[in-house]
């Protein structure tokens, strides 16, 4: 079996910028920061599933390259998961491309599906993960999100889409493209 999703690694865009953001919340968020090179968006998480289906994910996320074009996005932002009351992920957000973002990922679950690939049917949120938090100030955090509201973060081009094998260890996921096609629909 293997752990795997459908997704699209960030350019270090953001790095900066999130690397600001821990200095200024080392007093009221503990948690896991994700590290710069697995900065990336989930189009589908698939789980785990045995070897012989990546031949079917590979053909199904090739489909897709095919028929979409690059996406120029904004990261503006910032959020939690699931709310302020129990947060769990810090994360960076989209504004410019995000429903284009949002068509892309159906199209990757949709093609998938017709290949009998399931997911984890949780709807898909253009973001990028920044930290999965621990324990924190639920007053500071507030606040924290109220100043980042309309942040610029950066701009990305997502011009490839990659199957991603995600390994989970002590230390934290270990993720490795398995296959990556670029978008030239």
């Amino acid at each position: 079996m293997v752990r795997v999703f459908v997704g699209f690694f960030s350019t270090k865009t953001i790095q900066e910028q999130v690397e600001r953001l821990k200095e200024q919340t080392e007093d009221f968020i503990k948690g896991k920061w994700v590290e710069p090179q697995n900065y990336h968006m989930t189009f589908q998480f698939i789980g785990e599933v045995p070897e012989e289906k990546l031949m079917d994910i590979i053909k199904g996320v090739q489909e897709v390259s095919q028929r979409n074009k690059p996406i120029r996005v904004k990261y503006k932002s910032l959020g939690v998961f699931p709310d302020i009351d129990k947060a769990r992920v810090l994360w960076i957000g989209v504004s410019e491309g995000a429903e284009r973002l949002k068509a892309l990922a159906k199209d990757v679950y949709n093609t998938n599906k017709k290949y009998g690939i399931r997911s984890d049917g949780k709807p898909f949120y253009p973001h990028v993960t920044i930290c999965r938090i621990k324990e924190y100030d639920k007053k500071k955090l507030k606040n924290l999100l109220k100043r980042y509201e309309n942040y610029n973060f950066g701009e990305d081009l997502v011009d490839r889409i990659s199957i991603i094998r995600s390994s989970l260890t002590s230390i934290g996921p270990i993720y490795s493209v398995l296959e990556e096609f670029y978008l030239n629909g």
